[in-house]
């Protein structure tokens, strides 16, 4: 029977495009429910401008207070120099940097080209070689500004991405309108190109393919490691038409239906899926939280 691994993202991606400020007392209690699923690598945090995405102001607070449990791994998101050293003065156990394989959507994202994030990246990372990296492409496959990405492009940008040292690289649907195909082809382009790397899926969900395209990368590509948010929360404020994420619990059920182990409870991750909504539906709105 296949094993894949999935690091469930509500807590970065799954808040960060929501217009309310969840309190970090309630981002904690999803982060304890989601634990008792049996899922042990959470995405809890993003170092980026508070002006930007106040979602994410208590990021140092959210990783401080994280419950250390044997297992568990907390990765936290940058997109430039100035996150990566933010996240480096915490005890997070992995840092992911961030590019764009576009460049519309990387002016948009990080305010400059990809060859130029990347750059500002690589500088910051060569500052901690005792620390975790692990490397993230966003609009992998389709971007919001410039269209389909080729696989050739793909595989220019993660090259450039594995340059700067990163252990593992994840590619991210981030419009959730990539075809199964789309995704298979870049994917398979990439592994081919960087055997050392281990690849991962972050999926979107627009057209209910997404679920399938994952499936199928078990079966056809091997492909061991996923992320998803609980109740499929998420999207990118600088990506217009982004949809939600693949949701943890979807992701899982389908999974245990083609006979791929998790290692997660569903009856669990139910729970944590409640109370990812309710923590939401009761937050105080973006509009007053700012003012």
């Amino acid at each position: 029977m296949p094993r894949v691994h999935i690091t469930d993202v509500y807590l970065r991606d799954g808040l960060q495009d929501e217009k309310c400020i969840v309190p970090t007392e309630d981002k904690l209690a999803v982060l304890d429910a989601t634990l008792a699923s049996g899922i042990t690598s959470l995405e809890i945090a993003s170092f980026v401008s508070a002006t930007r995405v106040p979602q994410m102001a208590d990021a140092e607070e959210v990783i401080s207070r994280a419950p250390r449990r044997d297992g568990t791994r907390y990765s936290a998101l940058t997109l430039n120099g100035r996150g990566v050293h933010r996240a480096a003065e915490t005890d997070i156990d992995v840092i992911q940097i961030v590019t764009s394989a576009s460049e519309g959507h990387s002016r948009a994202n990080a305010g400059r080209s990809p060859d130029d994030a990347l750059r500002d990246l690589s500088s910051a990372v060569s500052t901690y070689p005792d620390r975790s990296f692990i490397g993230g492409v966003i609009t992998a496959f389709v971007c919001p500004f410039d269209g389909v990405i080729t696989p050739e492009r793909l595989v220019e940008v993660c090259e450039r991405m594995a340059d700067t040292g990163v252990s593992s690289l994840g590619l991210a649907d981030t419009l959730g309108i990539a075809t199964t195909d789309q995704v298979l082809t870049g994917v398979d382009a990439v592994r081919t190109a960087l055997p050392e790397l281990t690849i991962s899926l972050h999926l979107h969900n627009a057209h209910d393919q997404a679920l399938e395209t994952a499936v199928r990368a078990v079966l056809d590509l091997e492909i061991q490691h996923f992320d998803s948010a609980l109740a499929g929360y998420g999207g990118c404020p600088f990506a217009p038409g982004a949809h939600g994420n693949l949701a943890t619990e979807q992701l899982v059920e389908a999974f245990h239906r083609a006979g791929i182990d998790t290692g997660i409870d569903p009856v669990s991750l139910g729970t944590a899926a409640d109370l990812a909504r309710d923590v939401v539906a009761k937050a105080q709105p973006l509009s007053t939280a700012t003012h």
